[in-house]
């Protein structure tokens, strides 16, 4: 059997696959409790799963004893397509008889709800979208989201197609039928909620809160499934949009891309729904910027595109300036200096306009003179890999420029300053300003648990490589190791 053969065990199967206790099963690779629960509530023998999967009754017998984990991909591609199992649950690209099936099965009746990704903008479809998130995420511990989700992101035309609906009007939708009865001191209540759970996400990192931020998503959802008053729906949708973005962040932060994307895409489908062009556009900018650390600079540029062209009416020039500034990034990761230069003086000038504005969101009033210094100084940095003689300095000097304006309360965006610091002296030969600026780097790093950070402190770990007769370079070296492993 390959997989455009119909599967033996498709209609038991689907009834068994609707449950979250199996789709987290699945999401976890937890074959033995995947067989386990197929065989209880699809009413499937052993023997049959073995059959459908190309496998031995002892193997599957094995499995589901938990002698024996199921860790090649042509083992998990085989147990995918027989028992009808959509890629997506386990880590696959989408099967090909999964478009069969979607051609095959006529639509649903008028009232009944799509499949998200079959209605990608519909506000109704958002909110599916959420619920299955939420949902997923939310039974699985640390450890098990970790092991199911850490695939690649999306990427080229699959990443940037799906989000073109951005830019088109949002489509009806459906009559709700449970009514709602939130008011404006909830919704007040829930918008202060997500901007501290935002505030948290910057200051922290993503992990620790990561569950909390999910389980407000969650009620925001089941609140949206319900017919609410209209100036209280659209501002549900705003709310979910930022709870959404800061789950992506978070997501990213803990290393996890492909969800990362998924609250992102989350994210903008929820701005699109609440008619807010500006937030989406910073959405989009996040996304970019997930696409620089993949070393995507051309799809992050067209992401930024996409943000100017849907909100270039609306956004202030915080925004605009930020916007400018993942341009300058993706120019600097192009190699190419001078749009690096021409974006980057953009950046300045918007922002110079903003002082006297007060009327921007409050999750944009963090871009301040501080925030493009370091950002600057980042991009110097990257250009400093390849030429340091002509970038190290004046990246040194911007990222002091950063230091000098917040410090450890930033925490997140000061450990990741410190760190480039330290970068730029081993670039330039200063062995001794290098270790004291590590040092400095480790003890920041210290005091948040962002995987991005961490990341960012093992890139420095090859400085320290080869200078074993320096006792401060050695002490350097032996802090990130130990920073590492903790």
């Amino acid at each position: 059997m390959d997989a455009t053969t119909p599967g033996p065990l498709a209609p038991e199967a689907l009834v068994a696959l609707d449950r979250a206790d199996v789709r987290a099963a699945l999401i976890e690779h937890d074959f033995a409790a995947v067989f386990t629960l197929i065989k209880k509530w699809g009413g499937i023998s052993q023997n049959r799963i073995a059959l459908a999967c190309q496998l031995t009754p002892g193997k599957v017998s094995t499995i589901i004893s938990g002698g024996q984990r199921v860790t090649s991909f042509d083992v998990v591609r085989r147990i995918a397509d027989g028992l009808r199992i959509p890629g997506t649950l386990v880590g696959l690209a989408p099967r090909p008889w999964e478009h069969q099936q979607q051609t095959q099965h006529p639509p649903q009746s008028p009232g009944a709800r799509p499949v998200a990704s079959q209605v990608p903008w519909r506000p109704d479809a958002t909110i599916d979208l959420a619920e299955d998130l939420t949902r997923t995420d939310l039974v699985m511990d640390r450890r098990a989201i970790t092991r199911a989700l850490a695939g690649a992101a999306v990427t080229g035309a699959a990443l940037l197609d799906s989000l073109e609906g951005w830019l088109q009007p949002a489509a009806p939708a459906s009559t709700k039928a449970r009514p709602g009865r939130l008011g404006m001191r909830e919704i007040r209540e829930l918008e202060t909620t997500a901007r501290a759970f935002r505030q948290w996400d910057h200051q922290y990192g993503g992990g620790l809160r990561r569950k909390a931020v999910l389980g407000q998503l969650a009620e925001v959802a089941g609140a949206l499934d319900e017919h609410q008053a209209p100036a209280v729906e659209t501002r549900l949708y705003r709310i979910m949009a930022q709870l959404a973005g800061t789950a992506a962040t978070m997501a990213w932060d803990s290393g996890l891309h492909r969800r990362a994307q998924d609250y992102y895409r989350l994210a903008l489908r929820s701005a699109h729904a609440g008619a807010d062009r500006v937030f989406g556009a910073n959405v989009l900018a996040g996304m970019a910027r997930q696409m620089l650390y993949k070393e995507r600079p051309d799809d992050a540029l067209q992401l930024i595109q996409l943000a100017q062209e849907g909100a270039r009416d609306v956004i202030g020039p915080r925004l605009r300036a930020m916007l400018h500034t993942r341009e300058a990034w993706a120019y600097a990761a192009q190699g190419r200096t001078a749009g690096f230069q021409r974006a980057t003086a953009r950046a300045a000038e918007a922002l110079a306009s903003a002082r006297a504005s007060d009327d921007e969101p409050h999750w944009i009033t963090y871009f301040d003179d501080a925030e493009l210094a370091g950002v600057t100084g980042g991009r110097l940095l990257d250009l400093a890999r390849q030429d340091p003689r002509q970038h190290a300095d004046r990246a040194a000097a911007e990222i002091r420029t950063a230091l000098a304006s917040r410090g450890t309360e930033a925490g997140r965006s000061h450990a990741l300053d410190r760190i480039g610091l330290a970068e730029c002296h081993f670039l330039v030969g200063d062995i001794g300003g290098a270790t004291q600026e590590t040092h400095r780097a480790v003890a920041a790093a210290r005091l948040t648990q962002s995987g991005r950070v961490r990341t960012q402190l093992g890139r420095l770990y090859p400085y320290t490589v080869g200078h074993y007769a320096s006792r401060p370079v050695r002490e350097a070296r032996d802090s990130i190791r130990d920073l590492l492993s903790s």
